[in-house]
């Protein structure tokens, strides 16, 4: 009789995918927060940190939106060269998939809705390069149309409007349009934003809740404020035009000849409205991790007449300051706080009366190569990548400690059986050790393989550690407070050994190779007891009664 064997339910997920701009959305309830990780949408209630997850897409996501009213959420995914990218549309509250469309080539750009929620409108990348409306309700494409002409470069995102839901915003390297839907006809136009000579790279973009005003961040680390016209009657054939472009208002007395503004260094990457006793300010996110709140100055500047011919005009006044670890990617308004999320993969909130700064969400930036939990304890663990070692709280989902050696990638970690200490082996061929709480280097043993340590086991005495490199070498050390000792060096592997497991009884390890092979060892005399190329079953019989088990299934 056959065991039925139920699927892993995933409970939550801990990370955060920043890199996508704009990835990191809030739902217009205020109590949930919307991002993508990888081939999933995570949808986090922020006060229960509960999760619930949209899975459907096949390879990593690319873009998020919500819309207005919180009903629908869209996302996209990029797709192997010459194959379609999917953009799916989904149901908040019920998790459902409504729609989808593979329209456009390799990757998508952008997603946004109308602001009535009427349309989904996404943005294809470099290799499409399209702009493709289409319509919820009918669940069809109404058109499409490219988003870039002539000299122009490749559009990179699309904003909405927040009154007229049959336009929006496309903007990218050297182009900045306002596009207009006209369903009966199914067809999409546009008008080119005038903003003279001047040629930005716009990354982001916001428009104000009445239409009047839309607010573009660039790569040069200015802004570009444009009038769209509506109150003049853009449908009269009124295009929008530059109504400047702004940047801080130094505060220090600049020297002779200086440029008199501040521009936002690496770029202004996010940016989002807040209105506060009908003023509207501008929070702005820059690529060196600086969030600012900022408004105009409504006095004009006296400049120089040099200054004058300069595109840049010094017109933002910033009222208050906060930096962040890296650059944001995302700013978002939730209550009495802005929410951010950076490109090292952090999520920050950001009191807007204080404007104190606090982690909330963290991960690793690279792949992740070993994750070990200490003995007889899943309170709990730690995990390795590029750069650093990391240890976290299992229910909580918090990060505890980090421990950075900058330009080497650790490999394999242990902890000691007393959970005090985590040693961990590193590319570099060397093998250090760490307080758990601290993070303090203990000690380290160099040139302990020559072609980097790749997994490591301790005895639950804590007397000897074994470990494995890329060459297929197995080495036993004597682990003594104040030195570490060399005992034997143990060759049978051919390739990389990729896990060691010791023995309840302390006396026998088994290493597993990647090229297919298992090797059980006699640790005391070093002598190979057994080296096979297993089947699942068999070792699991063998092995199983002298071994821990999810050790176990970590080697096979």
């Amino acid at each position: 009789m056959e065991t039925e064997i139920n699927d892993l339910i995933v409970e939550s997920i801990n990370g955060f995918d920043g890199v996508v701009p704009g990835g990191l959305q809030v739902h217009p309830d205020g109590e949930h927060i919307v991002y993508p990780l990888g081939c999933k949408v995570v949808i986090q209630n922020w006060k229960t940190k509960v999760q619930t997850f949209l899975t459907g897409h096949t390879n990593v996501i690319c873009a998020v939106s919500i819309s207005k009213e919180g009903k629908y959420v869209a996302s996209a995914q990029v797709n192997h060269m010459g194959h379609k990218a999917t953009v799916m549309l989904w149901e908040f509250d019920t998790l459902k998939l409504v729609t989808k469309h593979e329209i456009h080539k390799v990757r998508v750009e952008s997603v946004i809705f109308s602001c009535d929620s009427h349309y989904l409108v996404s943005l294809g990348g470099r290799d499409d390069g399209n702009v493709v409306v289409w319509d919820i309700k009918e669940s069809e494409a109404l058109c499409g149309c490219p988003a870039s002409h002539g000299v122009a470069g490749d559009a990179v995102l699309l904003c909405p409007t927040s009154r007229h839901p049959l336009n929006f915003i496309s903007g990218g390297d050297v182009t900045l349009k306002l596009w207009k839907m006209e369903p009966e006809k199914r067809h999409v136009s546009y008008v080119d934003i005038k903003i003279g000579t001047l040629k930005r790279h716009v990354i982001c973009s916001v428009v104000d809740a009445e239409d009047e005003y839309a607010y573009c961040g660039t790569t040069s680390g200015d802004i570009l404020k444009i009038r769209l016209n509506y109150r003049s009657g853009s449908a009269a054939g009124v295009n929008p035009v530059l109504e400047g472009c702004y940047a801080k208002i130094p505060k220090k007395k600049l020297a002779e000849g200086a440029e008199p503004s501040e521009r936002y260094s690496k770029g202004v990457t996010a940016l989002t409205l807040l209105t506060e006793k009908c003023t509207t300010k501008i929070v702005v996110a820059a690529g060196d991790g600086t969030v600012e709140l900022v408004k105009e100055r409504s006095s004009p500047v006296s400049l120089k007449k040099s200054a004058l011919r300069l595109p840049t005009t010094p017109k933002l006044v910033a009222l208050k300051s906060a930096k962040l670890d890296s650059g944001a990617t995302s700013v978002k308004i939730m209550r009495d706080e802005i929410i951010a999320g950076t490109d090292q993969c952090e999520i920050y909130t950001i009191n807007i009366a204080t404007f104190n700064v606090s982690l909330h969400i963290t991960c690793h930036t690279d792949a992740i190569y070993d994750l070990t939990f200490p003995y007889k304890c899943s309170a709990y663990y730690a995990t390795s990548s590029k750069n650093d070692i990391r240890v976290w709280d299992a229910k909580a989902l918090k990060e505890l400690l980090r421990i950075t050696v900058l330009n080497l990638t650790c490999a394999s970690i242990v902890f000691t059986c007393d959970g005090k200490s985590i040693i961990s082996g590193w590319n570099d061929g060397v093998i250090r050790g760490f307080t758990r709480r601290t993070g303090k280097l203990q000690f380290d043993i160099p040139y302990a393989h020559n072609l980097g340590v790749t997994a490591l086991a301790i005895t639950l005495c804590g007397s000897r550690l074994i470990s494995g490199d890329g060459e297929g070498l197995i080495r036993i050390w004597e682990m003594k407070p104040n030195y570490q000792k060399s005992l034997a060096s143990l060759t049978g592997h051919s390739d990389a050994v990729s896990s060691i497991c010791i023995s309840n009884s302390g006396t026998e390890a088994v290493s597993a190779c990647t090229d297919g092979t298992c090797i059980i060892w006699d640790i005391v005399s070093g002598d190979t007891k057994r080296a096979t190329r297993p089947i699942l079953g068999q070792v699991m019989q063998q092995l199983l009664p002298r071994f821990d088990f999810h050790l176990m299934v970590h080697i096979l």
